[in-house]
């Protein structure tokens, strides 16, 4: 079963090939989305201009590296989450690509959304059949969502547990950008963070399966203003958001049982937050970076699944 993934997120544009019976990725070919330096994001007209320009770029570069006439089936992102009022004009670019390709070679196209391709690329990094039969709790953190969500049968049942104001992406972001890093720059404050041995257990602000992070940005500035190291304050940011994650998924686990949790999401490459969040719960799941980012291994993953199983 062979399936191509298509995700126009505001991130980045990705397209992807997997063999999903032999669980091997065949191709996988990102683009980020531009941004001006010293801002936090695009305008979605903007987003939507530079998805057009990428996906140029990337289908000359598949039509050149892979013979497409194998895939069976297209899979795409068409809105960022299964909430029924859930848009970004952005998505509307992968939309329309899938289409081209139904009309061209009269194959399936199946729609799915950004944090279903995120659920999906995690669980075929994985491979076990068990994480999608059963009940799993999974954290999807990125710069648009930092949600706490029921999965059960590989699919999203609701969202549990989120943060009242800001997400754990938009932090890592602000803090990045204020110190000089391009957009979106979480990688570059892990890199600093770890360059950092303090143990930091800051005071977090979670409320049952909620959490507050608008303070951690304030904390952040509070520090730089007070001379504290960069690299000291990129591991109080990571520390903070993996010890507001640890707190959520036990007080989860207190309310719906020992449920298996897997983390994914572009915050969750981090290897700083991993680390600390593995050393308070070592029965949870990371994938590796290239599966937990944004990309479009989950989008082929969710339409391999859906022509298999229905």
């Amino acid at each position: 079963m062979i399936t191509l993934g298509i995700d126009t997120s505001n991130y980045a544009s990705s397209i992807a090939v997997i063999d999903y019976e032999t669980n091997k990725i065949l191709l996988n070919e990102k683009h980020f989305l531009p941004v001006k330096q010293g801002e936090c994001g695009l305008r979605q007209q903007d987003a939507v201009f530079s998805h057009i320009k990428n996906l140029i770029e990337i289908l000359e570069l598949v039509h050149n590296k892979f013979d497409l006439s194998g895939v069976q089936a297209v899979g795409v992102s068409v809105k960022p989450t299964n909430d029924e009022d859930s848009y970004m004009p952005c998505f509307l670019v992968g939309k329309l690509v899938s289409q081209v390709i139904k009309a061209v070679k009269d194959i399936p196209v199946v729609h799915t959304t950004h944090q279903d391709g995120h659920l999906n690329s995690a669980l075929f990094s994985l491979n076990n059949e068990n994480l999608y039969r059963d009940k799993i709790i999974v954290f999807h953190v990125s710069g648009g969502t930092t949600d706490m969500i029921l999965v059960e049968n590989g699919k999203i049942v609701e969202t549990v547990g989120s943060s009242n104001d800001l997400f754990a992406g938009q932090a890592v972001d602000r803090l990045g950008v204020k110190l000089g890093f391009p957009f979106p720059a979480g990688v570059y404050v892990s890199q600093q963070a770890e360059k950092c041995s303090d143990t930091i257990k800051p005071k977090v602000s979670v409320k049952g399966l909620n959490c507050n992070l608008s303070g951690l940005q304030n904390q952040c500035e509070k520090l730089l203003e007070d001379g504290a190291d960069k690299e000291y304050v990129c591991r109080y940011c990571l520390s903070f958001i993996a010890h507001t994650l640890i707190k959520m998924a036990g007080n989860a686990r207190a309310e719906f049982g020992n449920l298996p949790v897997v983390f994914v999401g572009g915050v969750m490459s981090s290897s700083v937050i991993k680390n600390i969040v593995l050393n308070k719960m070592k029965d949870v799941h990371f994938v590796e970076p290239v599966f937990s980012s944004d990309n479009a291994i989950g989008t082929a993953a969710a339409a391999a699944r859906k022509v298999l199983y229905g």
